[in-house]
C-alpha cells in the first residue's frame, strides 16, 4: 500500500473552543490508483490533506491521534527535516488557487527550477532547462519563450498547468490535488483533469483528488470517500456510489448535480447547514439534515458498517438508503 491513513484526528484550538476538524479518518491509496475525497466546504477534506503533507498550521492546529503510513513509514513520527525530504520528492500537492500559490515576483521558470536546485543540486542553467521540459510536458505553448514570464501573464488554466508541472517535477509517488479545477470554466476543467489522469498513468502515481463536485470525478476516480463533519461517512468504488449510494448525504450530493433530463426544474439542495465543528451534534452528525433520521440517529454515532467487501457506510439505515431511489 502506498499511503494508508489510520484513525486520523485533527483539532483547532480557538478562543471559542476546540474545533474537531478531522474525527477518525481512515483511507488508503495505492500506486496508480485514484481516490476522490468528496464533501461540502468544512467537511475536513483539505485539513486531512494538510496533515498528510505536514503543512498544517501548528498552532492553532494539532494532530491529536492517528497514523499516516507512507510506504510503510509513519510520517507523523518523522522530524521536520525528514518530512521536507518527503515533500516534493516523494509526495506533492496541487493547490486550488494557483494565483495565490505561485510567487508573483518570481518567474515561473525560477519557481519550477527551484525544485531541482534544492532537491537535486542542479545548476541554475540546468534547472531552467528542466523547467522548460516540464512546461512542455503539461502542454504550455511556446514554453522556451514563456519560461521567463510571471504568473500574472498566464491564464487561469495555464497557471493550473504550471502548478501540476511543479508537483510532477521530481516524479513523486503520490500527488494530492486539492480542488485543482476551482474557478476554471468547464472546458478548461476537462482539459486539466484529462492531463492529470494522463500523467498519472504515465508515472503510475497514486492520486488523491479533493473536490466537492461529483461530476468532476466520474471518469477519473477508482474509489470515493465521502466526508461529513470530519468523518468518512461512505467509501466505495466509484461505480457503486453512482449506481446506489448507501448514505443519505451521498445521495443528497448526487441529487444536487444538474441533469439534462430535469430541464426547467429546481435543483435539489440538502436542507440546513453543515454543523459547527465546535459543537458537533450527538449521534450521527448528519441527523439534523437527514430525511431518514430517527431517534437512534440522534443518540448513537453510527460506525462504518460493511455494506460489501469493498464499501462502507456510516448510516444506521444504509439498507433502506440502498433500496430507495427517492428519500
Amino acid at each position: 500500500m502506498l499511503l494508508e491513513v489510520r484513525d486520523l484526528h485533527v483539532e483547532f484550538h480557538t478562543r471559542e473552543g476546540v474545533a474537531k476538524a478531522v474525527n477518525g479518518v481512515s483511507y488508503s491509496v495505492d500506486a496508480g490508483e485514484t481516490l476522490a475525497v468528496l464533501g461540502e466546504s468544512g467537511s475536513g477534506k483539505s485539513v486531512t490533506a494538510q496533515a498528510i503533507m505536514g503543512i498544517l498550521d501548528v498552532p492553532p492546529g494539532r494532530i491529536s491521534g492517528g497514523e499516516v503510513l507512507f510506504k510503510g513509514r509513519d510520517l507523523l513520527k518523522l522530524k521536520e527535516d525528514q518530512r521536507r525530504k518527503v515533500r516534493g520528492a516523494e509526495m506533492a500537492m496541487i493547490f486550488q488557487d494557483a494565483l495565490s500559490s505561485l510567487n508573483p515576483v518570481l518567474s515561473v521558470g525560477q519557481q519550477l527550477g527551484e525544485m531541482f536546485i534544492v532537491h537535486r543540486g542542479m545548476s541554475r542553467k540546468d534547472a531552467r532547462t528542466k523547467a522548460v521540459e516540464l512546461m512542455d510536458r503539461v502542454r504550455i505553448p511556446a514554453a522556451r519563450e514563456r519560461v521567463g514570464q510571471y504568473p500574472h501573464q498566464f491564464s487561469g488554466g495555464m497557471r493550473q498547468r504550471i502548478m501540476i508541472a511543479m508537483a510532477l517535477a521530481l516524479e513523486p509517488s503520490l500527488i494530492i490535488a486539492d480542488e485543482p479545477t476551482t474557478a476554471l470554466d468547464v472546458t478548461v476543467q476537462a482539459q486539466v483533469m484529462d492531463l492529470l489522469a494522463e500523467l498519472q498513468r504515465e508515472l503510475n502515481m497514486g492520486l488523491i483528488l479533493i473536490t466537492h463536485d461529483l461530476g468532476v470525478v466520474a471518469d477519473v476516480a477508482d474509489k470515493i470517500a465521502v466526508m461529513y463533519a470530519g468523518r468518512i461517512v461512505e467509501t466505495a468504488p466509484v461505480h457503486d456510489i453512482y449506481k446506489a449510494p448507501a448514505h443519505p448525504y451521498t445521495r443528497g450530493l448526487l441529487d444536487s448535480i444538474p441533469r439534462l433530463d430535469q430541464k426547467g426544474q429546481d435543483l435539489y439542495a440538502i436542507k440546513g447547514l453543515p454543523p459547527n465543528l465546535l459543537n458537533i451534534p450527538p449521534g450521527c452528525a448528519f441527523n439534523p439534515r437527514c430525511p431518514r433520521a430517527r431517534e437512534v440517529c440522534t443518540r448513537d454515532e453510527p460506525p462504518l458498517y460493511e455494506v460489501s467487501g469493498t464499501r462502507r457506510s456510516a448510516c444506521h439505515f444504509w439498507r433502506e438508503t440502498l433500496d430507495d431511489v427517492d428519500i
